[in-house]
């Protein structure tokens, strides 16, 4: 029984140091679910995963094995059910972007982890933790020099009878480094103000800044909005 209780110890202590540091570097970006969850995530899981383990030492030595057929995957796959809906609660829609995608992420997989140190598949659990952390860190490096297009939002508004025509302000943005994808229109105020909403893309985030500057230098614009679109 000692014995035992060391290999216990181990393997709620590896998953706990697991979740902990995944957790650290989400609390470090600043995400909703960073230290403290992502540890206990990973604490929990290994503790679900050790009640098949060592089952029969709290079902008892009375009962015999013959008589009940358990299939621990099912834990699993109840555990991993149950981590969706927690990390459904951490992706969130602000504007046209969605954010938390990649925090959930880290739950579900920091939950796989707790799966593995709990039944006592160190090994791969060591490595997959390793990934995780790189991935989290050192992928966020390679992600910003990769080139991408990014899609932006701009609306425009101008007085009725002040605004810029559809070619020019396709000229515009073509000037700027932007390609218009789609444009709607919209009167406003009992049609005091006319409104153009564009969806655009380019390869280059710098440009959203001259954008900006050059939209800010228009005499005949009243109003704009200009929001990058990004998950």
């Amino acid at each position: 029984m000692p014995d035992e209780w060391e290999v216990m110890l181990l393997h709620l202590g590896l998953a706990w140091g697991a979740g902990s540091l995944i957790g650290l570097e989400r609390t470090f970006h600043g995400r909703p679910a960073g230290f403290r969850t992502h540890a206990l995530v990973c604490i929990s899981s290994a503790l679900l995963m050790m009640v098949t383990v060592y089952q029969w030492q709290w079902l008892g030595t009375d009962v015999p094995e013959t008589t009940i057929r358990t299939d621990p995957t099912r834990m699993a796959q109840g555990i991993m059910t149950g981590i969706g809906f927690l990390g459904a609660g951490v992706i969130f829609k602000e504007g046209l972007t969605v954010r938390g995608l990649t925090t959930a992420a880290s739950i579900w997989i920091t939950s796989a982890l707790g799966i593995l140190y709990g039944i006592g598949f160190l090994f791969p659990a060591g490595v997959a933790t390793i990934a995780t952390l790189l991935t989290l860190s050192l992928f966020r490096l390679i992600e910003r020099r990769i080139p991408a297009r990014l899609f932006a939002r701009c609306t425009l508004r101008f007085a009725e009878k002040e605004a810029m025509a559809e070619p020019e302000i396709h000229a515009l943005m073509r000037s700027q480094g932007f390609h218009v994808d789609n444009m709607s229109y919209r009167a406003r105020d009992s049609g005091q103000l006319f409104e153009y909403i564009l969806i655009m893309r380019t390869h280059d985030r710098a440009y959203l800044a001259s954008l900006a500057v050059a939209l800010r230098a228009l005499p005949a614009l009243r109003e704009f909005q200009l929001t990058p679109m990004s998950e």
